[in-house]
């Protein structure tokens, strides 16, 4: 079914007519808002001196391609052409370069939300930097000399030196700009490593290898060692009524053969799907 030109041209022109009276409004509420603040600005009642370099250029990018842009909707609907118009090479660099400042954009946007929540008097209660340390709080070392006097006023005030709580927070790697398919990928490579360096892979590689068995100590014989000196030990307690002290380099190495056994129980690795090619089990 074919639509006749006349209703379609209708209906071009009442959504244009529309389009055009909320773009009036906008315009208008707009130039409120700019004049408010330019009187602000003018009164001094915020400065405007210090302000930050990045966000001037880009709204002043932001500024000029809305103006160009405006060009060529006049001329367009003034029925002029716009081929080879200087204004459209405008609107290209102006876009180019506001798409070089996007990066640039969202690592500066934590910094400057955080000093326009500062600016307005409003603490993010979210924000991890609050939990740094506090030089205030902090014991001088030059100060160690206090007089007797002033140990005993502040004996008496009752008032205690503000204690400096560490922040929970641990240092990790940045992926922000680490695409999914290169998330999935780096999880297939260390579960293939994994894979590779696992008991059950060793075990198969030594089963069907020509080369000669390789024979190591593994931490069994430290287990042995220690479990026949423990048997020692006790034995002379037993024959001495006495029970004998535990030295700090015992216990550390008790320590450390606990962490060998974790560690063993970890490297029992049997999942060994992510190697799904034969060059895999062959390395």
């Amino acid at each position: 079914m074919v639509v006749p030109a006349h209703d379609t041209n209708e209906g071009d022109l009442l959504k244009t007519i529309q389009l055009f009276k909320e773009v009036q409004e906008k315009i208008q509420d707009a130039n409120t808002h700019i004049q408010t603040l330019c009187k602000r600005a003018e009164t001094g009642e915020f400065s405007t001196s210090k302000g930050i370099s990045f966000l001037e250029v880009k709204y002043q990018l932001l500024l000029s391609y809305l103006m160009n842009l405006s060009y060529i909707m006049v001329k367009k609907t003034g029925g002029k052409s716009i081929q080879g118009d200087a204004s459209i090479e405008r609107l290209v660099e102006i876009r180019t370069v506001l798409e070089k400042l996007r990066p640039i954009d969202q690592k500066l946007k934590y910094q400057i939300d955080k000093v326009m929540k500062a600016a307005a008097g409003a603490p993010d209660s979210s924000d991890p930097l609050r939990f740094r340390a506090n030089p205030s709080n902090l014991v001088s070392k030059l100060d160690t000399e206090v007089s007797e006097d002033e140990e005993e006023e502040e004996e008496d005030k009752g008032s205690k030196p503000k204690l400096y709580i560490p922040p929970k927070l641990a240092a990790v790697h940045y992926d922000g700009d680490e695409t999914a398919a290169e998330r999935e990928l780096r999880k297939l490579q260390h579960a293939r490593q994994r894979a590779l360096n696992s008991t059950l892979m060793r075990e198969i590689r030594a089963e069907y290898t020509d080369a000669p068995e390789e024979i190591k100590e593994s931490s069994n014989i430290h287990r042995f060692k220690e479990d026949k000196r423990t048997k020692e030990k006790e034995r002379y307690e037993e024959e001495n009524f006495i029970r004998m002290s535990v030295s700090k380099k015992e216990r550390n190495a008790a320590k450390r053969l606990g962490t060998m056994s974790a560690l063993n129980s970890l490297v029992q690795f049997d999942d060994i799907s992510a190697l799904n090619n034969e060059e895999d089990f062959l390395e």
